[in-house]
């Protein structure tokens, strides 16, 4: 297996460790094993532990973002939030994704994992902003409810057939956001 290759795979297998265990539970040595390779490798191709969970959480931000710019197309306003929503629903799908950016908010107790995925999370942020051109407040708005559907998804409240469920499993439409303003919110 060429390096590329190798490299792909061992970050395959480390977003699930690390998705399903976190920074300090994923081992290093789990994720060697299931690669056929020695630990020692791991640590040649990525450095650190904390470097390799970095690099995941990273990536699994940066699909986030760029799916979004992507869904927009050439749209603005609530028309390119609307699209980036349907797109941001659709990607809860990826569990391993998903797992990956909670953890790494979790793992901010780390000063360096905490100026990383604060970095992530401010071109989240500029990516919703720069493209929809919609005030703070309602970007504000768009991401907090975001941030609900990722709960929903740990959760998994698919499978839950209870009222609080059903609510946090609503879709939202770009036009919950109209009346959200700066000037209705000062």
């Amino acid at each position: 297996m060429r390096g590329v290759e190798r490299r792909a795979q061992v970050l395959g297998i480390a977003a699930v460790e690390f998705a399903a265990h976190g920074l300090h539970g994923a081992s290093t040595e789990v994720i060697a094993r299931e690669a056929g390779i020695t630990q020692a490798y791991v640590f040649r191709m990525f450095g650190t532990k904390k470097a390799l969970f970095l690099e995941l959480v990273r990536g699994a931000f940066d699909r986030l973002s760029g799916a979004m710019r992507e869904a927009a197309g050439g749209r603005s306003g609530l028309a390119a939030l609307s699209a980036m929503g349907a797109q941001y629903y659709d990607l809860l799908s990826d569990r391993t994704g998903l797992l990956l950016q909670l953890q790494g908010f979790a793992a901010c107790g780390d000063e360096e994992v905490r100026a990383e995925v604060r970095a992530c999370f401010a071109r989240m942020w500029d990516a919703v902003a720069e493209v929809t051109g919609l005030e703070p407040v309602t970007v504000k708005s768009f991401l907090a409810f975001g941030m609900l559907l990722n709960a929903g998804a740990a959760l998994d409240v698919e499978d839950v057939d209870e009222g609080w469920a059903e609510g946090v499993r609503t879709r939202i439409n770009a036009g919950l956001f109209e009346h959200i303003t700066t000037e209705a919110n000062q």
